[in-house]
């Protein structure tokens, strides 16, 4: 979803997203060793170390977070655009959330201040199926997602979150309409979560045949065959591609480690405001 989603994006566009933004903030531009500086807790990282892993934001790739709580980057995403709108600024804000997210009450504020002043909100929905440990038709009466944007007459339409070009060239389309329009628009990216919710998780809610019959849309399966049919793709490209991915990865670390923590002086700084007297 956030492959597929991002590389549809214009540089300019705001992108907000929940607290496990990792690899939205990579296919923004932050790179590894901001993220990995910053789960560290270290000066270095994109949040000067403040944020940790659930808060990574870089004002400089318009990634403005990383939200630990449930829908939290929702009414960010529509402060976003009304700032936009306000100075006459043609820019898409791209907000991405879970479907649990839905059935916070900021979920439907949020909709509804975007339809009612007409602002260039670009709600994209993963919808994996599961809040945390609770399958969709536990929690919803209407599990029809798209039945909540069109109560507040957003234009919404469900694209398979499996397919990278698919979600590419859906949101590449409504992108554009909402920048040029000025209005929202809702996109439900229909996904699933191979892995367990944590560390903690017995994942005693699900059955196992269902995980492995989901795990042959593997999305990166899926875009390697479509990439070998069209010509474009050989198994060394792989090999080589995962051989540079874990060297970033090692450099992050080693810089990461290596990088300083913020000095103790700094402790208060933008916490407190001295007052004049």
């Amino acid at each position: 979803c956030g492959v597929g989603a991002i590389a549809a994006l214009e540089p300019e566009d705001n992108v907000v997203a929940t607290y496990r933004e990792h690899g939205q903030a990579l296919l923004r531009g932050v790179t590894a060793t901001e993220v990995m500086a910053e789960m560290f807790g270290k000066a270095a990282g994109c949040s000067r170390g403040r944020g940790g892993s659930m808060h990574l934001f870089n004002v400089r790739q318009r990634f403005w977070g990383g939200h630990a709580i449930v829908g939290g980057g929702l009414p960010v995403a529509v402060g976003l655009a009304l700032a936009d709108k306000m100075q006459g600024v043609k820019r898409t804000t791209a907000i991405f959330f879970g479907e649990g997210a839905s059935e916070e009450g900021e979920f439907h504020e949020s909709l509804n201040l975007a339809a009612v002043w007409e602002l260039p909100v670009l709600f994209l929905c993963e919808n994996n199926l599961y809040a945390m440990g609770t399958k969709l038709e536990r929690h919803m009466a209407d599990t029809d997602l798209l039945h909540r944007p069109a109560a507040y007459h957003i234009p919404g339409e469900t694209i398979d979150g499996m397919d990278v070009v698919a979600v590419e060239r859906a949101v590449k389309y409504a992108a554009d309409v909402v920048r040029e329009t000025g209005k929202p628009r809702f996109l439900e990216l229909r996904t699933y979560r191979f892995r367990a919710h944590s560390m903690y998780d017995a994942e005693k809610y699900r059955e196992k045949a269902e995980v492995v019959e989901w795990q042959k849309r593997d999305p990166i399966e899926l875009l390697v065959a479509r990439m070998q049919a069209a010509g474009v793709w050989e198994d060394v490209d792989r090999e080589r591609i995962e051989a540079d991915v874990k060297a970033e990865v090692e450099k992050a670390v080693a810089e990461a480690d290596a990088a300083a923590l913020e000095p103790i002086e700094d402790l208060t700084k933008d916490v407190y405001t001295e007052v004049a007297r």
